[in-house]
């Protein structure tokens, strides 16, 4: 990302610009963006004026369905919004999407540094989004003892903001996941037995894996 930040102006820049790669027929409006991108409104104005200003993006006005609760009725209505949307004919598509999709999204290490903090690891495999593979059933599997979903959760949002795009992900205590290894369990499988890149292994099975 530092890299890429400096080529590009800002962290925020690219993430934003990453937002847009992976969603190209899904408008975002300004507090979408910030949201998903993890920066501010204020930041979300500048650098999205900027990138429309290049012709990547093109405004569009959209509606969608919000909830309002009055009493103990809630009601559903149609609201209408401004924001932006990728711009399909921008001659230099294809090269950005080369610099910030088709490359290593985010640092192997700062990924396991990231989850060592919600548990104690002891396997993460990495597929879909992060080898380039659409049809992968998830994007990262994780193993350990202690896990605490909700922190994990946390963690993957924040690498979520980086890269983009939602992550599909499993986590699995050692136990569980030795116990359907041992049964080959369809989801462990599925992730096994197809592409994907092992970038922490202390439980000793890399050797045993389709990598």
């Amino acid at each position: 990302m530092d890299i890429l930040a400096k080529l590009f102006g800002s962290e925020a820049k690219v993430k934003i610009m990453r937002l847009f790669l992976f969603n190209p027929e899904q408008p975002f409006s300004p507090s979408d963006i910030a949201i998903r991108a993890k920066v501010s409104l204020i930041t979300v104005r500048h650098e999205a004026t900027r990138i429309r200003k290049m012709g990547m993006i093109k405004g569009k006005r959209f509606s969608r369905t919000v909830s309002i609760k009055r009493g103990k009725k809630i009601f559903r209505r149609k609201k209408k919004e401004g924001g932006w949307i990728l711009n399909p004919a921008f001659p230099y598509l294809p090269a950005i999407r080369s610099l910030l999709i088709n490359t290593v999204l985010v640092k192997y290490s700062d990924i396991i540094r990231r989850l060592n903090s919600v548990g104690r690891m002891k396997l993460v495999v990495i597929s879909g989004v992060f080898i380039h593979n659409e049809d992968s059933r998830v994007d990262l599997l994780v193993v350990g003892d202690s896990i605490r979903l909700s922190s994990l959760k946390n963690v993957i949002k924040g690498i979520e903001s980086e890269i983009g795009k939602e992550l599909r992900f499993a986590a699995f205590e050692t136990a569980d996941f030795k116990y359907r290894f041992s049964m080959y369990d369809k989801l462990i499988r599925d992730i096994l037995d197809y592409p994907h890149r092992t970038i922490l292994d202390r439980l000793g099975l890399g050797g045993t894996w389709n990598i």
